[in-house]
């Protein structure tokens, strides 16, 4: 699979020693179907060529019968499904040259059919393939609001040792729904609960995602700020799990390349 040249933005991060992690969209690894095999091996490029020490994509689905969906859809939290997401995960994983870790989606709906919690599902899922966790504090907020739920009780019962890092973004309520826009600024709420995350784990690196409508740059930094302080990043972070020495960069119990001192 070929990568064309990368974008001079992101030449200019590698050439700082920034690190740069693949975040996939579109590998729909909750579908029935098999795992496109092109999309996997254009990701895993992606990775080499960025010297990226993981990639990161969504638990969700984008596609069904050969119609793109053009949105991240929620997998029905099923013994069936699970199944299907681990054989898919397990797929995608040995074609990746790093570990990969798994973003939870905002949900607008549950299935009818759900036989598990959100956290029994996701325990289950990550002991099962070995995958690592990409914690967006924003979406664990927006889907405790959609379902009145309260969203530390997510974060007491997940698996927080498994995090690789996390992602906060901002949102707005339209329509009697919290909508994940990433084009908004990150609300209070958003930060109470990455503090609590951070009481209970401090994460190794949080990542504020912003696709558009960007602020002025004093505005932008004042939000970074307020993530930092949210995420009490003052501390000493927990060890990233690629930069153990003789850590590992794929999956526990899988073979793979060594990462170096960096993340």
């Amino acid at each position: 699979m070929t990568v064309g040249a990368l974008p001079e933005p992101l030449t200019q991060l590698r050439q700082r020693g920034v690190t740069v992690v693949p975040h996939g969209i579109r590998l729909s690894l909750s579908g029935a179907e098999d795992v496109d095999q092109h999309r996997v091996a254009h990701l895993a490029r992606c990775a080499e060529v960025l010297d990226a020490p993981l990639v990161s994509e969504h638990i969700a689905f984008v596609r069904a019968g050969g119609t793109e969906a053009g949105h991240l859809l929620p997998v029905p939290r099923t013994r069936d499904a699970l199944d299907v997401l681990v054989d898919n995960v397990l797929l995608a994983q040995a074609q990746l040259p790093v570990p990969l870790a798994l973003e939870p989606i905002a949900a607008l709906f549950e299935w009818p059919e759900d036989e598990m919690d959100e956290a029994t599902f996701l325990t289950e899922l990550l002991d099962r393939t070995g995958a690592w966790l990409l914690l967006d504090v924003a979406n664990v907020y927006a889907n405790a609001t959609n379902r009145a739920a309260a969203s530390g009780a997510l974060l007491a019962r997940l698996p927080l040792e498994r995090i690789a890092y996390v992602h906060v973004a901002g949102g707005a309520e339209r329509g009697g729904l919290y909508h994940d826009t990433h084009t908004d600024a990150v609300p209070p709420e958003v930060l109470d609960l990455l503090s609590e995350l951070s009481a209970l784990h401090h994460p190794p690196a949080v990542l504020l995602e912003r696709d558009g409508h960007y602020p002025p740059e004093a505005q932008l930094r004042a939000e970074l700020d307020a993530v930092a302080h949210a995420a009490a990043c003052h501390r000493s972070p927990a060890r990233c799990p690629f930069d153990e020495p003789g850590g590992a960069r794929r999956a526990p119990g899988r073979a793979g390349r060594r990462p170096g001192d960096r993340w």
